[in-house]
């Protein structure tokens, strides 16, 4: 099969399922995860033959994308702040929004070096290894109950030769906190999307990604943001900041609880226009 025909014949099959513009950034990133061409190169190169081992491989690809399984979970990878990150269903697929969120503290943070960094519900571990590659000498330590995560956060780590640290720990178990140091950085993008919102997602989310990652009970949807306001009370440093994941319709809530434990904060949206992160830090 030709590589334009197998291309033309995938973005068709996607098209049924996502608009315009997602399957032909879908079909691009399969036809080049099959075979290492980019898309200048194969419209030169577009007289050639796919192997007969490739076309298997693309039918069984087309086959999962069309039983509505994300891309990322298909590949097995997925980028984040400019680097490719392995992923599976145990752990949530990086968003664009997250991306957003580290680029706001490595902004606020510029001018320091020798910082310490504790993200919350680590997943992929995409938060601290982004820190600690754009940060060399900061010292960065993710958080997850999962052990699959967590095996995930270390693959890339390794994987991405950055000196990231892991460990196994249920941030709403508070008998482990006193075993914790101080950290001048706080950051998590925790469970928020509230049960009853399951039946307004889509499928490829809600049929394959980690529900302990996503959902939180709807009688207590602020739980993660509760225990990690008092964490953050007995584990920031002076001048130490929270950074916070939003689900966009709480912005609010979360504000209102942060200030009632004393914390200063800043709401700021999404590149969509969405309330979705808050920086929090405690009065000198």
């Amino acid at each position: 099969m030709l590589i334009e025909l197998a291309y033309q014949q995938l973005l068709r099959k996607l098209e049924t399922l996502y608009d315009k513009r997602e399957a032909t950034s879908i079909a691009n990133w399969v036809i080049e995860h099959i075979t290492g061409l980019k898309r200048m190169d194969r419209i030169i190169q577009k007289e050639l033959l796919l192997s007969a081992e490739q076309v298997d491989k693309l039918t069984v690809i087309a086959n999962r994308l069309l039983n509505s399984e994300p891309i990322q979970y298909v590949l097995g990878e997925a980028w984040f702040a400019g680097y490719k990150f392995y992923v599976d269903p145990s752990v949530l697929i990086p968003r664009p929004e997250t991306e957003e969120l580290v680029e706001w503290i490595l902004a606020d943070d510029a001018r320091n070096d020798y910082r310490t960094f504790l993200d919350i519900g680590t997943g992929t571990g995409c938060i601290p290894i982004a820190i600690k590659l754009k940060k060399p000498q900061a010292f960065v330590l993710g958080f997850d109950i999962s052990p699959d995560a967590l095996a995930i956060a270390n693959k890339n780590a390794i994987d991405l030769n950055a000196a990231a640290n892991f460990m196994q720990v249920d941030i709403l178990d508070e008998t482990r906190w006193q075993n914790f140091p101080l950290f001048n950085c706080i950051i998590s993008n925790p469970p928020y999307i509230k049960e009853s919102e399951q039946s307004d997602m889509s499928k490829h989310v809600k049929d394959f990604e980690p529900s302990i990652a996503l959902f939180v009970p709807d009688e207590d949807p602020l739980i993660f943001y509760r225990k990690m306001a008092v964490f953050g009370i007995t584990h920031l440093e002076k001048n130490g900041s929270i950074y916070f994941e939003i689900n966009q319709a709480l912005g609010n809530e979360v504000i209102g609880l942060l200030q009632q434990y004393g914390y200063n904060t800043e709401l700021k949206k999404d590149l969509n226009g969405n309330d979705r992160m808050i920086k929090a830090m405690l009065p000198i």
